[in-house]
């Protein structure tokens, strides 16, 4: 038996359009001479779904698509496995599952529901499906097959030291006379999460002595990026055939010679990391109707770093640069972000806010009755900024993106209706370090498109004569150590501290600063998740509370 991999690019709600890809790529695996061919986790409706899931005619209409689906393939004679929702049919619990589907000879032979539901980290299943009592093995071809659904497979208690479910799926159905382990998925990307999914199912593959597919989601759905990279395994836990990395793909492998097809992956982090960057601004971009964006170009890394995604994800003739000079901005900041542009081949447009700054404070000064200057004017340029980017992005239809990284956004270290100003904050998830890594890898991309200066020159918001943010914060790379442990791991601030040889006030100030602004965080725009810990939809804290390290 030959079973193609179809690694998909779904769009949420899309399902016309996720109906037609299916039938494509099945098209596609039946020339290439596949028996059966394997898409990921909610393919038809895309992933996550979330609230659409509680619309009848949501349901209504996927139910629909996927019969008229099983319709359309009946020709190609390859059977189609495919993730989609089920209605339970049951007066209580939730309403529906979440499925696979095979369809066969014009209908829809088999069901396969997800029993582990997951809902930690970003994950939040149990609020919509209601958990499979049981599974059963599959007649595929010659061979009877275990298939999964994602989670299904990542309760292996060979791997785990701890397992969130009392339930092992795939070994019921091993138990249960299965011979080869398909497992369909919706598996979000984060750094070392490739390597850390080969190693659970290279373990069930050799636990269970059976071959294993494994095939998942590809694209950026909102905030989660899916990096794709489908393979199938021996029973050695060898991998036998791979898929590309943060792309569509198509690849085959045979049952009985245990060989397939291997395209390249990313092998290095950073780079995976840019390209998963560069994927998810592309997906949000043209699934929101966008076709340009708009980016303000300080002469920093962050906004260098930004403008380089864009120009990967749409096209340099699709961005827009925009640098807005204050009465505090050094020449090197429009030097460098008018080279930068010019480097890129974008559109450049230098718009001052000098006059504009001078009027509001002439404006407010009665008002301000002689207080000093500081935040509130520091932050009033900021905000200028923000009402010039949103009037071009009105005028244009052009999306705003965001430039501030995971260290500022942690504590807080940007201003409100300012520099957070936007529709997709692009590096939000890039602790600050990390954003000088990437922006090397633009430069290899972009023949060295980032003025050298850029890179060393010390971080500043230039709100201040002489301003550095050094004058806030500890170095980057002490800062980032810090949230790292504490945002990720969960650390409290004084095994931070004697991990990080550094005194625990400094610690907990930093850690103090992270909790004040989460209401900053959850009026910011949506941004692209890289790391195990990302701020939005996967880490969930109060705004009013009073809980302090």
């Amino acid at each position: 038996m030959k079973i193609a991999l179809a690694q998909t690019n779904s769009t949420v709600g899309d399902l016309c359009g996720n109906a037609k890809r299916i039938l494509e790529f099945s098209r596609r695996a039946a020339e290439s001479g596949a028996n059966v061919v394997v898409f990921p986790e909610l393919s038809l409706t895309g992933y996550p779904p979330r609230d659409l899931l509680e619309k009848e005619s949501f349901l209504n209409r996927t139910e629909q698509h996927l019969e008229r689906l099983a319709v359309d393939a009946a020709p190609l004679n390859v059977s189609i496995i495919c993730g989609t929702v089920t209605r339970t049919g049951s007066s209580t619990g939730l309403e529906i599952y979440n499925s696979a589907a095979v369809l066969e000879g014009g209908r829809i032979k088999f069901r396969q529901h997800k029993m582990l539901l997951p809902t930690y980290d970003v994950f939040d299943e149990a609020r919509y499906f209601e958990p499979a009592a049981k599974q059963s093995p599959l007649a595929l071809g010659d061979a009877v097959s275990a298939l999964t659904i994602c989670e299904d497979i990542w309760n292996d208690k060979q791997y785990w030291e701890r397992r969130r479910y009392s339930r092992d799926p795939v070994e019921e159905l091993a138990a249960a006379g299965a011979r080869i382990l398909i497992s369909i998925n919706a598996s979000p990307y984060h750094m070392g999460k490739r390597g850390q999914r080969a190693e659970i199912f290279a373990a069930t593959a050799r636990h269970f002595r059976v071959p294993v597919v494994y095939v998942n989601q590809v694209g950026g759905n909102d905030q989660l990026l899916f990096d794709g990279t489908s393979f199938a395994m021996n029973p050695e836990g060898e991998v036998i055939a791979c898929a590309a990395s943060f792309e569509e793909d198509l690849v085959l492998m045979d049952t009985q010679t245990l060989t397939g097809d291997r395209h390249d992956s990313l092998s290095d982090e950073c780079e995976a990391v840019y390209q998963a960057l560069a994927m998810g601004t592309r997906d949000y971009i043209r699934k929101c109707g966008f076709e340009r964006v708009l980016v303000a170009l300080s002469g920093g890394i962050d906004s260098a770093l930004t403008v380089a995604i864009a120009v990967d994800a749409v096209g340099k003739e699709n961005v827009i640069g925009v640098g807005m000079p204050g009465p505090y901005s050094s020449d090197h900041s429009v030097t460098d972000a008018r080279d930068l542009a010019r480097n890129l081949g974008i559109r450049f447009e230098l718009i001052p806010i000098k006059d504009q700054y001078g009027a509001f404070l002439n404006v407010l000064e009665p008002l301000f009755d002689g207080a000093s200057i500081g935040v509130t004017e520091e932050n009033l340029q900021s905000r200028l900024r923000g009402v010039t980017l949103m009037a071009l992005s009105n005028k244009w239809g052009a999306l705003v993106l965001t430039t501030g990284n995971k260290s500022e956004l942690a504590v807080g270290y940007c201003t409100l209706y300012g520099d957070m100003c936007g529709g997709l904050a692009v590096i939000s998830d890039v602790p600050k370090t990390l954003v000088y890594s990437l922006a090397r890898v633009a430069n290899q991309r972009h023949a060295g498109a980032i003025p050298e200066n850029t890179f060393t020159k010390p971080p500043s918001a230039e709100l201040r004569p002489d301003q550095k943010d050094t004058d806030s914060l500890p170095p980057y790379e002490t800062l980032d150590g810090i949230l790292r442990l504490y945002i990720e791991n969960n650390e409290e601030p004084q095994r931070i501290a004697e991990a990080l040889h550094l005194p625990v006030t400094l610690v907990r100030d930093i850690v103090n600063k992270v909790d004040r602004n989460e209401y900053k965080r959850q009026q910011a725009a949506p941004g692209l998740k890289v790391t195990t810990k990302a701020f939005g939809m996967g880490r969930r804290f109060p705004i009013a509370q009073r809980f302090s390290e």
